[in-house]
């Protein structure tokens, strides 16, 4: 049985450390496993309060704003439902309150395959992605055994573990055009990362040009590596 055959009628948990993270990192699979009959959970860890290069923004705006985003890029994918740690942006923590919670959602939505980042990539700057990546593979050990937060639900064990921006590759998952280019939909209902994360100025007259070129820039990066790229694990 390939990989594929296990994910169209997964159970699917996908895991974030910031809003977009997972579209970004496993958008366009995502799309092709939910349209394909699996039910398509995500969990995103932090608030997303630092994403904004305006010095004078709302962050109690900026974080209800990225939420709502959120929830539409995963209406957008086909996900059923998205869950939110809500840990200050910037300030993730690989800790037993945190390792708690991702453990107790792994029990709640009972994932056959799980999603999230790789922790061992090398040379990665931002210390969210390395602890989102922790958090998950911590979560999993916590989740599949009854001793670790007995409170926080039964034990369930995932049977893959798919890590994105890996480090190493050896799965590619391939996609075709239409998931593509929803994943890149997905990733455009982040209004709030346009400017920052995705090069696109509202107000330029560029703009067109711009957002074309976002597009072009995502479906570069598929068709280098035939599709979408990630570390497997199954030693669960």
């Amino acid at each position: 049985m390939t990989l594929t055959d296990v994910g169209l009628r997964a159970r699917v948990l996908a895991v974030g450390a910031h809003p977009d993270d997972i579209e970004f990192g496993c958008g366009a699979t995502l799309t092709k496993w939910a349209r394909s009959g699996s039910h398509v959970e995500m969990l995103v860890l932090t608030d997303g309060s630092k994403g904004s290069w305006e010095p004078d923004q709302d962050l109690a705006a900026l974080v209800a704003t990225r939420r709502e985003e959120q929830r539409e890029a995963a209406r957008t994918l086909g996900a059923r439902d998205v869950h939110f740690l809500d840990a200050v942006d910037g300030e993730l923590e690989d800790d037993a309150a945190r390792r708690e919670q991702v453990c107790a959602v792994i029990r709640a939505t009972r994932p056959d395959v799980v999603f999230g980042h790789d922790p061992w990539k090398q040379y990665r700057l931002h210390p969210d992605h390395r602890r989102a990546g922790q958090l998950v593979i911590d979560g999993i050990v916590a989740a599949r055994d009854p001793h670790f937060f007995p409170g926080a639900g039964r034990p369930h064990r995932p049977s893959r573990l798919l890590l994105f921006e890996a480090q190493v590759v050896d799965h590619v998952e391939g996609v075709d055009a239409p998931e593509v280019d929803t994943k890149i939909e997905a990733l455009l209902c982040h209004h709030s990362q346009w400017r920052s994360t995705m090069g696109i100025e509202e107000a330029s007259a560029d703009f067109e040009a711009q957002r074309e070129a976002f597009r072009h820039r995502i479906r570069a990066e598929i068709a280098t590596t035939g599709g979408e790229p990630f570390k497997l694990i199954t030693d669960l």
